[in-house]
């Protein structure tokens, strides 16, 4: 059984970590840890009209944001990695700096020094030189560094679809099987 830490924090693009969840959720072999920010879930409400509650409902543990006792704050406690999606640039620079002020930063330190994957969906544009040494000291650390950069050789035609192949490749990433991934298969050549 894998387990997997999702972290959801206030940066526009709640619906990232909405569609993890849904995907991983989807997933026998996946066991879900999240924890949502309380400007995570005012943003993901403003954007989507989803509470809370719709979010903890697909996790198979959730976590106070205050309760840095909970097992994720300790590295003995095993996972096989942690997303937050999506990261904000307050708690992307939390992370950098080692500055544990609650449980998503804290578990995103542990998940570091453990050396295990943490995969950050940076959701900010445009970026300053400060945001950018931010993301270097980070990838420096360990850290995967993967904003939502949506492609377009699958033909999106939704919102969704553009979604979809961001946490797609999040998925892969984790190593967790996507049966809806769509994959560049080369262009097609005429003879």
């Amino acid at each position: 059984m894998l387990k997997i830490v999702v972290g959801v924090s206030g940066a526009s693009g709640g619906i990232y970590g909405l569609r993890l969840l849904e995907k991983l959720r989807l997933q026998s072999h996946v066991e879900i840890h999240l924890i949502l920010t309380r400007s995570g879930e005012k943003t993901l409400f403003l954007e989507t009209g989803k509470k809370a509650a719709d979010l903890k409902a697909l996790a198979h543990c959730s976590y106070s944001l205050e309760d840095i006792s909970a097992r994720l704050a300790s590295g003995s406690y095993r996972t096989d990695g942690m997303v937050i999606a999506p990261c904000s640039i307050h708690t992307m620079s939390a992370i950098a700096h080692g500055i544990s002020s609650n449980l998503l930063i804290r578990a995103a330190d542990v998940t570091l020094k453990e050396r295990r994957k943490l995969v950050l969906i940076v959701r900010e544009t445009p970026l300053h030189l400060g945001h950018l040494r931010t993301m270097l000291a980070l990838a420096e650390m360990g850290a995967i560094i993967a904003p939502p950069v949506p492609a377009f050789y699958h033909h999106p035609m939704t919102i969704e679809d553009l979604v979809d192949h961001s946490v797609d490749r999040v998925l892969d990433l984790l190593e967790v099987p996507s049966r809806t991934a769509r994959r560049w298969e080369g262009a097609a050549t005429q003879e």
